[in-house]
């Protein structure tokens, strides 16, 4: 399946939450894209905000139903963070070829000094935004902080794409064009920064593992 099609699918699948649902389908669709991020938030999102423009949908019903399909598809990732533990993610980063208990270390105690900026600037980020989370869960951030956080970042990149095609009318997908620019530009970097820590990791071979028990 092509890109475009997939997208073209994404929408027809949207469109008829929404008709069955009305806002809350919106919802539903944001919740389960937090849930599965090859569900693009960049066609969901505009499009609802097309919907509206045509008066299908309420403007701020929309807002407040897709903010809250994000808070909830991230709680579900919170807690899956929080089962997974920290005992246990030392178990499977053990087994791993090539990652470092210390490693695990060293981003742990970058997510403790950034966590709240982490949780916030992360859902305005492509891919990151679902996936951050996770680590949320597992370092047991405070609740209250995770879902303000959390609320603030995703009513901000809500607002912005639903607003968009709101505004661009049946020119929505144009919303779609960009963040996927965006997007792969998030990808090269991350795929530099794994580059990076390979071959970091590749010429210290005999760096020793940290015990299990710190």
């Amino acid at each position: 399946m092509t890109t475009q099609s997939f997208a073209t699918t994404v929408a027809d699948w949207a469109v008829g939450l929404m008709e069955t649902l009305g806002a809350p389908g919106a919802g539903v669709a944001i919740a389960l894209e937090n849930l599965f991020p090859p569900l693009p938030s960049e066609v969901i999102l505009p499009l609802a905000g097309f919907t509206a423009a045509q008066g299908t949908l309420v403007l701020w019903q929309v807002l407040v139903w897709t903010t809250a399909g994000s808070v909830i598809g991230a709680l579900l990732l919170y807690g899956l963070g929080a089962w997974l533990g920290r005992d246990r993610l030392r178990n499977i980063v053990d087994r791993m070829p090539l990652v470092k208990l210390e490693d695990v270390d060293k981003a742990e105690a970058w997510f403790n000094r950034h966590g709240d900026w982490a949780v916030l600037i992360g859902r305005v980020i492509p891919i990151v935004r679902s996936l951050i989370s996770i680590p949320a869960g597992v370092e047991r951030m405070p609740l209250t902080r995770f879902l303000l956080f959390t609320t603030l970042g995703s009513g901000v990149w809500n607002t912005l794409l639903v607003g968009a095609g709101y505004l661009l009318g049946d020119q929505w997908h144009i919303v779609e064009e960009s963040v996927g620019v965006f997007q792969k530009v998030v990808i090269v970097v991350a795929v530099l920064l794994i580059v990076w820590w390979l071959v970091k990791t590749l010429r210290n071979p005999d760096r020793p593992r940290h015990a299990r028990q710190r």
